[in-house]
C-alpha cells in the first residue's frame, strides 16, 4: 500500500480534518508521514499587492510566520508520533504553494499525498485560485483530497 504519505496542512479547521484522516490512513497503512507547511514570503512593493515596509519588519513577520508554521508541523507530528507513527514536520518557504507541495513529497520520496478542499466555487475559485486543484492536475504522485 503507501510507504510515506506527505500530509499538507494550512491551519485550518477543514486541513485539520485532513490531517486527522491522513494520519488515520497512515496508520492503517503502516506508512511513514511527512507533515508540510508552506510559508509565503511577505509582499516587499506593491507590485506584490504589500504596503512598501522595513526590511527588518519583513524579517520578523516572516520569522513569525516560520515560527508559527514550525509549531502547526509540531504539532502533527506529536499527534501522529502518539499513535505510533513514524513523522517528519517539515516548513516550506516558497510563494508557489502547490509547487511546494509537490516539490516535498518529491524531496521526501511520498507515494500519496493528502490535503484538503476548501471547496471554493464559482467566480471565488477563479479569483482565488485553488492550491488543491493545481496539485491534483500537476502531480504525478496521487492525491487525496479531503473535504
Amino acid at each position: 500500500m503507501y510507504k510515506r504519505i506527505l500530509i499538507a496542512t494550512d491551519g485550518s479547521k477543514l486541513s485539520d480534518k485532513a490531517v486527522q484522516s491522513g494520519l488515520d490512513l497512515a496508520e492503517l497503512a503502516g506508512a511513514a508521514v511527512v507533515a508540510l507547511k508552506v510559508v509565503p514570503r511577505y509582499p516587499r512593493s506593491y507590485f506584490e499587492g504589500g504596503m512598501p515596509v522595513d526590511t527588518s519588519d519583513v524579517r520578523r513577520i516572516e520569522k513569525q510566520w516560520s515560527e508559527a508554521a514550525q509549531a502547526m508541523v509540531d504539532a502533527v507530528k506529536k499527534t501522529g508520533e502518539a499513535r505510533g507513527l513514524t513523522v517528519k514536520a517539515v516548513v516550506a518557504k516558497s510563494d508557489l504553494v502547490a509547487e511546494a507541495v509537490i516539490a516535498a513529497a518529491k524531496k521526501h520520496k511520498c507515494d500519496l499525498i493528502v490535503m484538503a478542499s476548501h471547496g471554493r466555487k464559482g467566480i471565488k475559485r477563479l479569483l482565488l485560485g485553488s492550491e488543491t486543484q493545481h496539485v491534483l492536475t500537476h502531480s504525478h504522485i496521487p492525491v487525496l483530497v479531503l473535504r
